[in-house]
């Protein structure tokens, strides 16, 4: 029996394409509420990785705070003691009073301009925390692709700086318009520790210590001591004994009660000398002690300020890797151990490079390839 088409005319073809259009309307809607969950879900995931994102710039903020403080009580104590002492001088003529209050004056006036140039950076690193709150509150399950893309530029920043690739760190975040994003001021200050280390030079790394000294006793470090060490060495290679010893009375005798095994064992190469063919004494004259000393600075300046022991591209590296299945694992096969860490580091130094050519040159950096196959 067949229905007549009403007047207005809506019939059997419009009443399915009224149903069609309920069911594409309740489609996308289902999906809709399905794939934000999953891409939220994600997202919850991926930012509970970015503790070292926010810590960073708030400890080195923290560390300028301290910084303008104490040099403001420094300034101030000694304008302060200053005036009492021209006070308390019964015999002062008013010429010397004069100059005495000029030159306070002028010392305040120094103190002035500390005091603006130190807000001036406190200010500029409210900022830095300000634009990293404002980068994890604008990630939502729209934007995710792209705000993953900004992060990992972040980690590949991160992963050249911590080599010391310090020029080509800069460029990729000047490019990427991430410089707020990323640690650059940060690890210029290690900059200068590493390259003095790496000239053999103490100096730096022994005012680093000085000016973290507080932090450094609260967490048991041992790498000033290290310093000291070495110095002593220098003096010993350089046979100048006699300094050597002042030095070890003065610098080393305090840690004495701590680190006495080590302390001794630096001590008696004043009897083997530089040139000893003992073996337990010969490594401490090695240059690769230099290294160590570098690595460990390294070690320190990311507990410091908060950041992983380990570059952030290596642990996601490791990550990714352990929870790769291939087929033969599919098959019943053991899990993936064993060598992880050494082609995480291999991957990582091909990925850098060639993101780095990419970028530098807008094209594929030569001997790049897609991976056409699993690890296995």
């Amino acid at each position: 029996m067949e229905i007549d088409p009403l007047p207005n005319g809506t019939g059997s073809t419009a009443a399915t394409t009224t149903t069609e259009t309920t069911v594409t309307a309740t489609l996308p809607t289902a999906t809709s509420n399905t794939t934000p969950s999953s891409k939220l879900s994600q997202l919850t995931e991926s930012l509970k990785l970015e503790h070292q994102f926010l810590r960073v710039p708030f400890e080195h903020y923290k560390k300028t705070i301290r910084a303008n403080h104490r040099t403001a009580e420094k300034e101030v104590s000694a304008v302060i003691s200053s005036v009492a002492d021209v006070a308390d001088s019964n015999e002062i003529s008013k010429d010397d009073a004069v100059l005495s209050l000029t030159s306070l004056v002028s010392r305040l006036q120094g103190l002035k301009r500390k005091l603006e140039e130190g807000s001036r950076t406190e200010n500029l690193q409210v900022q830095n925390c300000r634009a990293r709150l404002d980068h994890l509150e604008s990630v939502d399950a729209e934007n995710l692709s792209e705000w993953n893309n900004v992060r990992f530029k972040r980690i590949l920043v991160d992963y050249m700086l911590r080599m010391s690739y310090y020029d080509t760190a800069r460029k990729l975040a000047e490019s990427s318009k991430i410089e707020e994003l990323v640690d650059l001021e940060v690890f210029q200050e290690a900059k200068k520790v590493v390259d003095a280390l790496k000239n053999q030079e103490v100096g730096p790394a022994l005012a680093w210590c000085a000016e973290n000294k507080s932090r450094l006793k609260k967490s048991k470090s041992k790498f000033e001591f290290q310093l000291r060490l070495q110095e002593f060495i220098e003096l010993v290679r350089a046979e100048n004994y006699m300094r050597a010893i002042l030095y070890a009375r003065r610098y080393l005798a305090p840690w004495g009660a701590t680190h006495l095994k080590e302390l001794q064992l630096v001590m008696t190469t004043l009897a083997f000398r530089s040139n000893t063919e003992c073996t337990k004494y010969k490594v401490l004259f090695e240059p690769k002690q230099w290294d160590f000393l570098v690595d460990q600075f390294k070690q320190e300046f990311y507990k410091l300020h908060g950041m992983t022991l380990e570059p952030l591209l290596n642990i996601y590296l490791q990550a990714g890797l352990s929870a790769l299945k291939t087929p033969w694992l599919h098959q019943g096969g053991p899990t993936v151990t064993g060598k992880l860490p050494e082609v995480s580091d291999a991957i990582a130094l091909l990925e850098a490079a060639s993101f780095k050519a990419c970028l530098l040159h807008n094209q594929r950096a030569n001997g790049y390839r897609e991976p056409t196959s699993s690890p296995t």
